[in-house]
């Protein structure tokens, strides 16, 4: 096992706001004959002795910070989120806000395992568009100059069989330009879901290493678009949390440039829709909006900010969306349950790590890594690595 750094022990503990003696007694550690449980807790903390890995997973569960933690170089700065460019919902679940922080939190600090090792395996490329961009530019600027960094070709995008594949595609464009691409909607259990309208995407600005995290309980027709927005703040050279409700400047802005970037106004403005029958419109935005590989939230939007929508059809479109997406997504969600085999775990955690996988097999092999530390950076047990190592497709 890889040595943890004793520093940040401490840090957790007290960033915690739990005094020695209570965190000893949450972790279940006992006095002994010639010490008290604080004294021993303390001893851990000091460096004297090194915790098991059952009392690690032990402080990770207590002081809510990811096992990861414990292994940085020095304790995370304040401020995890980075910017809160979100405008959330009057209803907001406190406890599915938490799980927005452990979420972003255990991805910093995969973020930083991993740039240390790119800058000590001398692979630390320097990503001159991260932070190259100025919402002073405009809209078509910044989507140009993302389209560039990506070598997009918009046709070839449209040729996907489906949302999914058409998102693979661009996910694929974005891994080569060097950004990883993760997709994460919970904690490792639907117990632990966080919805859309709490957490849609995040990105974490770096020159060497830059993530983006989709929350994958969106609808798969709007992860390619979220990509965009959260490839725009990386452009921007922001790190920070997206939701749903697009009700700040910034926000408005990223989702301007994913939507020229996947739907240019040019190829737009002069297609009809017979806007003044609300069926009729329904199945020609779906006809469209598949023809595209994009989202008929988008479509209809698009159609509100031409002008051939006022807001209470754009809404009652929007809802009508919402709400066949709902019913989609309940009826596969019974589907699956009562559906024998499908994808392996093996295949799915692959998909949602990308190209960090990869990544983390050649640091792994090289050993620039341990077998413990890339369990840690792909969230599963050492003994599971090589597995997941093995099912990476050819």
């Amino acid at each position: 096992m890889p040595n943890i750094n004793f520093e940040i022990l401490l840090w957790a503990r007290d960033t915690a706001n739990l005094s020695l003696e209570a965190a000893a007694q949450k972790l279940q550690i006992k006095d002994g004959a010639s010490s008290k449980a604080a004294t021993k807790l303390l001893a851990y903390e000091n460096g004297e002795k090194e915790p098991s890995r059952a009392m690690l997973l032990k402080m990770a569960k207590l002081y809510r910070r990811p096992l990861l933690t414990f292994y940085l170089d020095k304790p995370p700065v304040k401020g995890n989120r980075g910017q809160d460019f979100r405008t959330l919902p009057d209803n907001i679940e406190p406890r599915e806000d938490a799980y927005v922080d452990m979420l972003i939190r255990e991805l910093k600090a995969r973020q930083s395992i991993i740039r240390d090792a790119l800058i000590d395996e001398d692979e630390d490329t320097i990503l001159d568009f991260v932070g190259s961009s100025s919402i002073d530019d405009g809209v078509k600027v910044v989507c140009s100059g993302l389209r560039k960094v990506l070598k997009f070709d918009l046709n070839e995008y449209r040729t996907r069989a489906t949302h999914q594949d058409a998102f693979k595609f661009l996910r694929k464009k974005a891994e080569e330009a060097g950004i990883f691409v993760l997709l994460q909607g919970n904690l490792g259990s639907y117990h632990t879901d966080i919805s859309v309208s709490i957490f849609r995407g995040f990105a974490l600005a770096d020159d060497i290493a830059p993530f983006v995290l989709i929350n994958d309980l969106d609808a798969k027709s709007a992860w390619s678009f979220t990509l965009i927005h959260e490839l725009t703040h990386l452009a921007l050279g922001q790190t920070g949390v997206s939701g749903a409700i697009s009700g700040k400047k910034i926000e408005k802005f990223c989702n301007e440039v994913a939507s020229e970037f996947l739907l240019p106004f040019a190829e737009f403005r002069n297609d009809a829709f017979n806007v003044n029958n609300f069926d009729e419109l329904i199945q020609e935005i779906g006809s469209y909006a598949i023809s595209r590989k994009i989202s008929n939230s988008h479509v209809a939007y698009r159609l509100y900010k031409r002008g051939d929508l006022n807001i209470t059809q754009w809404k009652k479109l929007t809802k009508h969306f919402q709400d066949l997406w709902k019913e989609r997504k309940d009826k596969e969600r019974i589907k699956n349950r009562q559906k024998a085999g499908g994808p392996s775990y093996y295949v799915i955690k692959q998909y949602k790590l990308g190209s960090l996988v990869n990544l983390v097999q050649r640091l792994a092999y090289s050993g620039a890594i341990s077998t413990t530390k890339a369990g840690m950076l792909l969230n599963v047990k050492p003994l599971k690595v090589h597995r997941l190592f093995n099912n990476i497709p050819i």
